[in-house]
């Protein structure tokens, strides 16, 4: 079955940094559009950090300049590395794919940041 399988996240300190990964598993096409969302308590979903292939990334606002979106160029296999992290970072983060005309999500990691 074709799934977003992701790893990383955690506990850390405010100021920290943490590096999430994601690889669509099944899937040997290449996949444009892949990128990160996350969900804080009480709120929406939104966006991070989404990238198309051969263009750009588009972060949020609250992100630039602290996160930063990569991927291999091969594969589908895309990360976030989250630097001077916040409270306020502290969500849900989930992967999220656009293939096939089919949006895909992964199933989620925690990220907390507190002292």
């Amino acid at each position: 079955q074709v799934r977003l399988v992701e790893s990383g996240g955690g506990l850390v300190q405010p100021g920290g940094s943490l590096r999430l990964s994601c690889v669509a598993s099944l899937i040997n096409s290449r996949i444009n559009v892949m990128g990160w969302y996350r969900q804080a308590p009480g709120k929406q979903r939104e966006s991070v950090a989404v990238n198309t292939r051969g263009g750009t990334t588009n972060y949020a606002e609250s992100v630039k300049g602290r996160f930063t979106f990569s991927r291999e160029n091969a594969g589908n296999t895309v990360y976030l590395q989250m630097n001077s992290l916040k409270p306020e970072d502290t969500a849900v983060y989930y992967c999220y794919a656009r293939w096939v005309g089919m949006d895909l999500w992964g199933e989620g990691k925690l990220v907390t940041v507190s002292s």
